[in-house]
């Protein structure tokens, strides 16, 4: 590592087991709708740069770690949920939790109830273990360099990215709270000069991550950027477009440049 630059992917994941397959009434392509495609693969060239990349291979439908650890929908389950569960956030009530109920496109993901002991086990062996790691790689970081700079890596669907103004990047630092904003600047700058439309914290300011482990006061700086899949890949096939290399050099042109500056 020789940049205080770290990036994650978490919902780029797709081991999607047989026994997740078999509790789906979903076919494989509509279970993968909430999926962040290949979001992993255009940050790639983070480790040619010197930056650590973190990126799940679990999928987001199954445990989604840009969530708290225990937000979970009572009517999913086949028990009653402890009373230290969170079950009433706005991402519980959209069927969003960490274990979600639906996905993305809003289609109801199980065939029937789940024990509570099958959530437990997701969050002990994949959300747990990804956390784990980020918060070691922001201690270690922090260690050598004396700051931390982590970006959240993530995907949109088209209908929104099209949404009243197009955008094909949007930016998130919780409203100016999750990083310095000479950080948002410099992307945001860097971005446009790419060729490519720009717009901050609308309709995403951050997730779990973002507000989570940006905390600018304690030199942990953390930025979400949401890239339009149809830049990138067919959504409905789910396959990457002829034009996926162009986009992974604009993201590799981003990432080396942020780790000049910084090392400078």
């Amino acid at each position: 590592q020789t940049t205080p630059l770290i990036f994650a992917s978490p919902h780029s994941g797709r081991d999607y087991s047989p026994e997740f397959q078999h509790q789906s009434r979903l076919d494989p392509i509509a279970l993968r709708r909430s999926e962040d495609a290949f979001v992993n693969e255009l940050f790639a060239s983070a480790v040619q740069n010197g930056a650590p990349l973190v990126h799940a291979t679990f999928p987001r439908a199954w445990c989604d770690p840009n969530r708290e650890a225990w937000e979970l929908d009572p009517a999913m389950f086949e028990d009653q949920l402890p009373g230290w569960i969170n079950t009433t956030s706005a991402r519980v009530n959209a069927g969003l939790g960490t274990v979600a109920r639906v996905v993305a496109s809003g289609e109801a993901i199980y065939k029937t109830k789940l024990p509570f002991s099958e959530a437990q086990s997701r969050i002990e062996s994949a959300w747990k273990p990804f956390h784990e790691a980020v918060k070691s790689l922001i201690d270690g970081t922090k260690a050598v360099f004396g700051q931390c700079i982590l970006i959240d890596c993530h995907s949109m669907p088209a209908q929104i990215s099209q949404a009243a103004t197009r955008a094909d990047i949007v930016l998130g630092d919780a409203h100016g709270t999750s990083c310095a904003p000479h950080l948002m600047r410099l992307v945001e700058r860097r971005f446009i000069d790419l060729g490519y439309r720009v717009r901050r914290n609308d309709p995403y300011a951050g997730g779990y991550i973002t507000r989570h482990y940006g905390r600018p006061r304690d030199k942990v700086h953390t930025l979400q950027i949401e890239i339009a899949r149809d830049l990138y890949m067919d959504e409905a096939k789910i396959e990457r477009l002829p034009v996926f290399p162009e986009i992974q050099k604009d993201i590799g042109a981003l990432i080396e440049f942020l780790a000049a500056e910084l090392r400078r």
